[in-house]
């Protein structure tokens, strides 16, 4: 089978399309023809070793849609020929990758395998951090920097769709009528405005947080009493100033999370919880996957150029033919 092999940590002219042995489902796993793979930043942090380990001989990509090829053995949930999304671990940029059968979600009748493919690792991520740990509620607020991201983008729809108010941050006044198209109440440039002094007055419950930096100040101070800063990167700065008396004042919670390196188990219980409340949006129209554009496999190092430059609104995609 062709896949995309990372042959050294770097930029991205590592990333060659090269002939490999397509896997074999063992016990309670199938066989996936990959049709589409989302592209996400885990994939670049991988490429140039950003994990602590040699990247060579590695296969990127953490969600995939496709068709069931075979099914391994003690498989009950899955026959061939469905057509299915599935969080994986790693190996998506692949025509074939095994994946445990418990990691694979139903593809709704109404989206296409490129749409399928952006949903895994955002949708799980979102309602991991920011509805079973983050325990936002229905009538409470949001804050999401990076609103016009895929993560960005999937959580504003699911948080709206569930009862809650939506506000967010971007770079750029496109990406902001794109956030409040989505569903956002507000989305603040902060290339023009500092989002605090714009958020004034406005009680803000649960803040999802891939920025960090000198952001955490402004976000423990925008939270309201008992408020939840969410983590789930630090794209702009990994240390940040914490005013403790703010946070013992309003009870405040400050966590984050990493979905990649959760166990089977844990993603199988959240791969059921996601089928449970989320899927049933996709149905009815609530949530809509926003794919930016898609690349051809071959293209991968392309992919991911497009996402390194950040012009994009929600979700980057190879294409399998």
């Amino acid at each position: 089978m062709k896949a995309i092999n990372i042959t050294r940590p770097g930029d991205g002219s590592v990333l060659q399309l090269e002939d490999r042995p397509q896997p074999q489902p063992a016990d309670g796993q199938v066989l996936i023809r990959v049709r589409a793979a989302g592209v996400n930043r885990s994939d670049i942090h991988q490429r140039q070793g950003g994990y602590g380990a040699d990247p060579g001989g590695q296969v990127p990509g953490l969600e995939v849609a496709g068709v069931i090829e075979k099914c391994g053995p003690k498989t009950d949930r899955w026959r061939v020929g469905q057509s299915v999304c599935a969080l994986i671990s790693g190996g998506g940029y692949a025509e074939y990758v095994v994946v445990d059968q418990r990691h694979c979600l139903p593809i709704p009748a109404n989206l296409s395998f490129v749409e399928a493919a952006s949903l895994p690792e955002t949708v799980l991520t979102v309602w991991s951090t920011v509805f079973q740990w983050g325990r936002l509620a229905p009538g409470e607020s949001l804050l999401i920097h990076g609103g016009s991201s895929g993560i960005g983008v999937t959580a504003i729809q699911i948080a709206k769709a569930l009862g809650s108010t939506v506000y967010a941050t971007a770079g750029s006044d496109e990406k902001c009528n794109a956030c409040e198209e989505l569903g956002a109440i507000r989305c603040i440039n902060y290339k023009k405005e500092d989002f605090e002094q714009a958020l004034q007055g406005i009680s803000i419950n649960v803040v999802l947080d891939m920025v960090g930096g000198d952001y955490t100040a402004k976000n423990l101070r925008l939270l309201a009493t008992d408020g939840r800063l969410m983590f789930i990167n630090s794209m702009q700065g990994a240390e940040s100033q914490i005013h403790i008396p703010t946070m013992m004042q309003k009870r405040l919670t400050i966590s984050g999370s990493m979905l990649k390196p959760r166990d089977a188990e844990f993603k199988a219980a959240l791969t059921a919880a996601v089928h449970h409340h989320v899927w049933p949006l996709l149905t009815d129209g609530r949530l809509k996957p926003v794919v930016y554009q898609s690349f051809p496999l071959a293209e991968a190092a392309q992919a991911q150029a497009m996402l390194e430059s950040s012009k994009h609104i929600g979700k980057i995609i190879l294409e399998v033919a």
